[in-house]
């Protein structure tokens, strides 16, 4: 080998050895990195003066994996993901091992499990059972409540209607989900007040301090739409001759309390400090996916300005405050089949989180990210490294037709894409070949296996992260409505408001008299 020969050689095996140092050195410093973090961590054992609880409505882990991908591949690290405490929750209802937001949120802020579809009710109440969700023993008081009875400011944000089966446990009690507005009720319910009578004529509804959503035809009667935004026929539509706003607003005046209705980007933003009470109703039904939304003054907030506003009113309270914060277009997106509209959602909510923390100090904030359940979303096998979460795997070997990263297990006819050929006298099942279509669209429903009217919900556990007082409480496998238990210890709420203070009383006892006899 001559001299020019051993050179390249040197350099090839310099390369290669150099290469493989560097890239042992970058997994190496990623663990180092992640060792100090989990060394730093140290119990905050404060009170909770704050709490914010974000709900990630159908983001399941594989929602949040993909996210995470989306927003910046596979190494990095979203807001929350920075947590020092992470644990997660069992979904189940009291009657069903797969559940719906209603049961689900009232699991989380009422601390208790109840039956599929009803809300800020126990288990005693059966679904459509108006009567029984009459009993006061029934009757749950949400964490929303608990807040409002310490001197706290309490609010909700959500991208749905603000009657829908997230935000409706934390004011109102039904025996159904569907009864948001009159309209829906059958006639054997009507010694029921709608979901949407509770939050303007009764407590602790009217007394929230921050109401941020959609769902204006299921508060004013006879509403009328726009082309950008129309009356749904899919949800209630109210027709009692009722102008639920209108009494929100005379409620408020009658009361002599500052208060601020708006119904647009523009109104919001210029929503004064003088405000104590916001009402905000920005569309006739749910709110617009985010890449669809109109982002100009006249069109609908993002999550992220809702929650920014939400923020600086409650934080206005000495006491401190409570809001829930609500992204569910994510399950919107899902119960469509339409995986990155979906993930686009989850990667909205994700920077309302990062506001959240920007407005907030961590040591007397309680900060909780979390779902009320699961999707059928799978993320399969086996894509190459920073490669698009929406892409196309490879071919498959056993019936030679691509496949994506992402499917469904369960969808709406649109992702039902098989068909029966026959050829040479063979019948087959055939996928359609996604590398004919255009896989990075939001519109783009992933295949599914079994095909419904719809995606369904899936009944795997949900992470929760959370930084803040007490925040270490979630650290384990829990059941869902040790959420609202955790929440009230860590801020001093209702059954909890004493709990711990006498802890301190006892350890300080024994610290000052025991142990000097020791």
């Amino acid at each position: 080998m001559n001299l020019w020969g051993v050179l390249v050689f040197v350099a090839v095996l310099c390369v290669t050895t150099c290469s493989l140092q560097t890239d042992q050195r970058h997994w190496k410093d990623l663990a180092e990195k992640e060792l100090h973090e989990a060394l730093q961590v140290k119990w905050n054992l404060g009170t909770a003066k704050n709490v914010i609880v974000f709900v990630g409505d159908g983001m399941g882990p594989n929602t949040v994996t993909a996210t995470r991908i989306y927003q910046g591949g596979e190494t990095h690290r979203m807001s929350f993901e920075k947590f020092p405490h992470v644990g997660l929750l069992k979904t189940y209802s009291a009657d069903k091992m797969v559940p719906d937001s209603a049961c689900s949120a009232t699991a989380l802020f009422g601390g208790v499990k109840s039956n599929y579809g009803t809300l800020g009710v126990d288990a005693t109440v059966r679904r459509n059972d108006c009567s029984a969700s009459l009993n006061k023993e029934a009757r749950l008081n949400s964490l929303a409540a608990l807040a409002l009875n310490a001197g706290k400011s309490s609010g909700l944000v959500t991208t749905m209607r603000v009657t829908h089966a997230t935000p409706g446990p934390l004011y109102a009690h039904a025996a159904s989900r569907s009864w948001e507005c009159e309209a829906s009720m059958p006639s054997n319910a009507k010694q029921c007040k709608d979901i949407a009578r509770q939050l303007v004529e009764d407590w602790p509804g009217r007394d929230l301090h921050v109401v941020l959503g959609g769902g204006r035809q299921v508060l004013v009667s006879n509403s009328t739409g726009t082309p950008d935004d129309p009356i749904s026929s899919w949800s209630c539509y109210r027709q009692d001759g009722r102008d639920l706003i209108d009494v929100y607003k005379k409620d408020k005046e009658t009361r002599g309390l500052r208060y601020k209705v708006v119904s647009n980007t523009r109104e919001l933003e210029n929503v004064d400090d003088n405000v104590e009470y916001l009402f905000g109703i920005f569309a006739n039904e749910h709110m617009k996916y985010e890449f669809e939304r109109n982002k100009g003054p006249e069109g609908q907030p993002s999550i992220s300005d809702m929650t920014k506003v939400a923020i600086k009113i409650l934080k206005k309270n000495p006491n401190g405050f409570f809001l829930m914060v609500e992204g569910g277009n994510i399950d919107m997106a899902h119960h469509r089949g339409r995986a990155k509209t979906a993930i686009d959602e989850a990667a909205a909510m994700e920077r309302a989180v990062q506001l959240a923390i920007n407005m907030t100090d961590e040591e007397d904030t309680l900060i909780i990210v979390t779902s009320d359940h699961t999707h059928t979303l799978t993320i399969n096998g086996y894509p190459e490294r920073g490669s698009s979460i929406f892409g196309i795997v490879r071919e498959s070997p056993f019936d030679q037709v691509n496949y994506t990263t992402l499917s469904y297990g369960t969808g709406g006819p649109g992702s039902f894409q098989y068909s029966v050929e026959t050829k040479d006298g063979e019948t087959r099942v055939m996928r359609r070949d996604p590398s004919k279509e255009d896989t990075e669209s939001f519109m783009y429903e992933q295949i599914a296996a079994i095909p419904l009217d719809e995606n369904s919900h899936g009944g795997g556990d949900v992470a929760i992260y959370a930084r803040g007082p007490h925040a270490h409480l979630f650290h384990n496998v829990h059941e869902q409505h040790y959420v609202y238990h955790a929440v009230a210890y860590a801020a001093k709420l209702g059954p909890y408001s004493n709990a711990y203070s006498t802890q301190i009383s006892l350890g300080v006892i024994f610290m000052t008299v025991l142990i000097p006899f020791l």
